[in-house]
């Protein structure tokens, strides 16, 4: 049993081979790994057949050639899933890949949003290296209760 280049434990017929080989992906993750198993597999025609119709003709073929052939691919990172379950139409992915290039190494990191359309999942777009929302933090004035809940001014508890 060959290992699913994908992480997931699997054996690869059993995980990606069976979605790159055209069965219907059950969820948004699992396109999206397969997606990944292609890359490094070379096979860029189930990447290409899992572009959204609207940005099909964006993909450049020849530049994922160039990567998908010049890379080691050093694993994939899952990291979260908003929506794309097997009872949903959209859901997104946020997933980390690490390759070698030309002796340097890369991380890839990206937020996928995919569709359902007539049973299928595609690639909609992604969000390449997304942030995270900036922190917040509420002010405390000097005569104002200490937020620690003693019941005394802040700049004589926490904030002296």
């Amino acid at each position: 049993m060959k290992p699913c280049p994908c992480g997931s434990g699997q054996g690869l017929d059993a995980c990606c081979g069976a979605i790159i080989a055209g069965a219907p992906a059950p969820t948004a993750e699992a396109l999206m790994r397969s997606r990944y198993t292609a890359f490094v597999l070379g096979d860029l025609d189930h990447i290409e057949a899992t572009h959204a119709p609207e940005v099909r003709g964006d993909f450049n073929r020849s530049a994922a050639e160039s990567v998908a052939n010049d890379a080691e691919w050093l694993g994939l990172d899952v990291r979260g899933t908003i929506g794309g379950g097997a009872d949903d139409q959209e859901g997104e992915v946020e997933f980390v890949t690490n390759f070698m290039r030309q002796g340097k190494e890369y991380a890839h990191h990206e937020i996928a949003v995919f569709r359902r359309e007539q049973g299928n999942w595609m690639y909609v777009k992604g969000r390449m290296n997304p942030k995270p929302a900036p922190r917040k933090v509420a002010k405390v004035g000097r005569n104002e209760p200490c937020p620690c809940g003693s019941g005394r001014k802040f700049k004589k508890c926490c904030g002296a």
